[in-house]
Parts: structure tokens; sequence; C-alpha cells
């Protein structure tokens, strides 16, 4: 397996923005990592704070060049400026970041809810895409069942650390109470109303503009607050206190001009932007205006950083469990790697065996009792086994110390185990409700399954 991307990790909002992928862009990026020769799977995660592609290479091709080929892509996709930032894993560690990635142990906020729906998402555009094949299915469904594992075992997501909630806290530096003030909230996704549900909560009136006036009055009749249409911007800009701002658009909404135009009328009152889009809704230069204070998402990172000490010890716990699951999910994928071969062989030897016994059965030996035949095929089955056992284990033992494919692709060229092999019938892997994560938040992400077809 492969991971390759950019995050907060890696890379400032300004890198991360150029790379963000959303709606037809998503599908358009998947199609196009798809069409390379040497990448078999691909699932593409994008997120605020992560672009990452998970894949597996095409048969025969060198994690190496999958991963070049990979980066090519996204330098395409993204720009030039974006290589120096992409971080490549194969193997193991892939494996390993992707479970932590799943547990929101890589998150901006160690804990939050909303990744594992985000993952979730990226799967079944890329079902829909059918880029996912048997090796991205077989982790990918650990990767669910070790996040919930995550969330079940430790308190990593308790309490109501998240994106969104982290914007609401800081805007209590400037506003002590929301109780008589405006939040307006511009875009009407997930984020948004996670943000709106906060701040309805604690007395805040809420205002939303979004280009879709049916999303934004849905979204309004939940919080209890009023819709606006798109064109009502600048005036509601001239209203509210506080702006929380999360479109999908690849082009600030929200530019100097139009705060500086509405400041004018609103007499000096303070005007607090929390931009939690990326790529970013505000212009960063509206920060020198008088009286207006921008955060954005690499401005909640650092404040993040700074409440998030009771989660530290959990996380331990939590790691502890991720590095526990990658161990295990590495070893029962090497010992399942060579168990169609070890099957394939006891069934070669005995089909071998089988055959020579009926045809001695039929000539020379034809004179046999019923009873002595049996015994003849049991003590025939009984030497097979003790053959094979050695062999077997051996083979088992190999695949703990990453040598079994190597081993069980002799036993297959020796005794041509290849067409039995491609006999194994297709199966499906389903990751139903009761597998998926459910958090404490109001704001978690609702559980979903997940289906990926192998074979």
């Amino acid at each position: 397996m492969l991971s390759v991307g950019l995050s907060h990790h890696t890379a400032p909002i300004a890198v991360r923005e150029r790379l963000a992928v959303t709606g037809e862009r998503h599908e358009h990026a998947l199609a196009q990592l798809r069409a390379l020769d040497t990448v078999g799977e691909v699932v593409m995660l994008s997120t605020c704070n992560r672009v990452e592609v998970y894949a597996a290479a095409a048969p025969g091709v060198p994690d190496e060049k999958a991963t070049a080929a990979i980066m090519a892509v996204l330098a395409e996709l993204g720009g030039r400026e974006v290589l120096p930032h992409l971080k490549a894993l194969s193997d193991d560690a892939a494996i390993k970041h992707l479970f932590r990635v799943a547990s929101s142990l890589d998150s901006l906020v160690v804990g939050e809810p909303q990744i594992l729906g985000q993952l979730k998402d990226a799967i079944r555009l890329a079902e829909a895409g059918q880029t996912i094949g048997p090796r991205l299915a077989a982790v990918l469904r650990h990767a669910i069942q070790v996040a919930k594992r995550v969330r079940t075992e430790t308190e990593v997501g308790s309490g109501q650390v998240s994106v969104p909630s982290v914007a609401v806290d800081l805007a209590h530096r400037i506003f002590e109470s929301f109780e008589g003030h405006i939040a307006l909230l511009v875009g009407a996704g997930e984020m948004a109303e996670a943000a709106a549900k906060l701040l309805s909560r604690q007395g805040a009136r809420l205002v939303v503009v979004n280009r879709s006036h049916d999303r934004g009055s849905e979204l309004a009749a939940t919080v209890g607050g009023e819709a606006r249409s798109w064109d009502k911007l600048h005036d509601s800009l001239i209203e509210a206190d506080i702006v929380v701002t999360s479109t999908a658009s690849r082009t600030p909404v929200i530019t100097k001009e139009i705060v500086k135009s509405a400041c004018k009328k609103r007499r000096g009152r303070s005007l607090f932007l929390i931009d939690i889009a990326v790529p970013r809704d505000v212009s960063s230069d509206v920060n020198e205006l008088e009286n207006v204070y921008l955060y954005d998402i690499d401005d909640l990172s650092r404040a993040v950083s700074q409440s998030l000490a009771i989660r530290a010890a959990e996380a331990e716990r939590a790691e502890a469990i991720v590095v526990e699951e990658t161990k295990q999910f590495i070893l029962r994928r090497s010992q399942e790697a060579v168990t169609p071969v070890v099957v394939a062989l006891r069934e070669r030897v005995q089909e071998v065996l089988n055959a020579e016994l009926q045809r001695t059965l039929r000539s020379r030996l034809k004179h046999l009792s019923d009873a002595d035949r049996l015994s003849l095929e049991a003590m025939l089955q009984a030497a097979a086994n003790k053959l094979l056992h050695g062999p077997t284990a051996e083979l088992k033992a190999l695949a703990i110390q990453e040598r079994g494919e190597e081993a069980a692709a002799v036993l297959v060229e020796l005794f041509g185990l290849a067409e039995a092999l491609h006999a194994v019938p297709k199966r499906s892997l389903l990751v139903a409700p009761e597998d998926s994560i459910s958090s404490s938040g109001s704001d978690a992400e609702p559980d979903t399954s997940m289906r990926v077809t192998i074979g």
C-alpha cells in the first residue's frame, strides 16, 4: 500500500488550498489517478487539513514508480509548488498512517469526529469510480475497525473539541457573551452546521447566507436562525459581529474591498471573522483593516495546540492501539497471502494421490473389500498430511518474517498452482452500521455503511 499527499503537518494553508479537491474536481482527480498504468487501486481523501492518496501499485510495478506517478498527478492538480510538501509512505508505514488518520490521531484537532465520515465519503467516491480492489478494501475496512476501537476504548474524542468549537472559543476572546450579537454563517456545509449549533446554544442570533437558498433555509430552520440569499452578503456583513465562513469556493468570497465597504457603516464595531474553508474564503489582507480580526485554519491550529492537554494521555493510549492493530493486520495479511497457496498445494497433492489410488484400485487392487479401500484412502490422507505439515508450518513462519510471498511464489511455480489460485470466487466486504463509529458530540458524522467488492 502507498500513501502520498500533504497535510497541515507538511504544508501551510496557502499550499493546501492549491491542491484541495471537491465535487467534480475530486472525481476528475480520481479518474486521472486510476488511469495511471502504474496504479492498480486508489482512494483520494480531501479535507480542510489534508489531501492524501491511498493506493496500491499495479501488479509487478515497484512502489517507487507508482509513487512518482501519483506525485506527478498531484503536481498537475496543484502546481509544482506542492511537490516539496508532499510526503510519501509505503507498506507498513502507509498502513499505520491510514489507521492514525481514521482514528483522528493525525487530525489538526486530535479526536475530532468528522474525519471518519470524510474517509467514508472518499471511499464511496472511489467505489462509484470503481477504483477500489482487494488490497485497499482489506486495509480500509480494518482502518474503520481500528477507529471504532480507539473511540470505544479511549477518551481521545471526549468533549466538544473540534475545529468549529475552537473557532467559537476564539470568538469569546472578543465577545464575553454572544447574547445580543449576530453570527453570520457564510456557507451551509458540515463545518458551518457544527459552528451554528454551538453559537446558537450560547445565545447568538444566527443569519445564514448560502449560494443554495434551500440548503441555507434548512440550516437556518435547524438552529432557529434566518436564511438570506447570496446577494445579501454585503448587507449581512454590516450587521454581523461574528462571521464564520466555510464555502467550497475556489476563490475568496469576502475581499478586503467588501469588508472595507461594510465597515464604513458599522460605526467602529469590531468584526470577528473565522475562515475554516480550504481554499480560504476571506482574503488575508482583510486583517489590515481596523477593528477587523481574521483567523484562518492555520490560526486555529495554533489555538488547538494550547487546548488539548486533557486528551494527551488518551492519545498515547490510542497510539498504542494503532501500533498493535497495525502489527496484527500486517501479520494476518501475510498469513492470508500464503493461505490460498497452502490450500491449493494440499488439493493438488490430494488430487494426484486420489487419481493414482483410483487407477490402482481399478487394476491391481480391484480385489480389495470396501473396508480395505477405505483404510487405504485414510492411510494416503494421513501420509499427505504428514508430508505437507512441515512445509506448511515453515511457509506460515516465513510469512511472519515477510518472506512468505517469495516462498509461496516458488511453490506456485514448482507445483503449477497458478490456475487453481485464479479460481478463487469473488466476495464482498461490508462495514455494517454497527461497525461504524458514533461520537458523543452533537456535530459528529452520522454512521453510515461501506461496501467494497473484492475480486
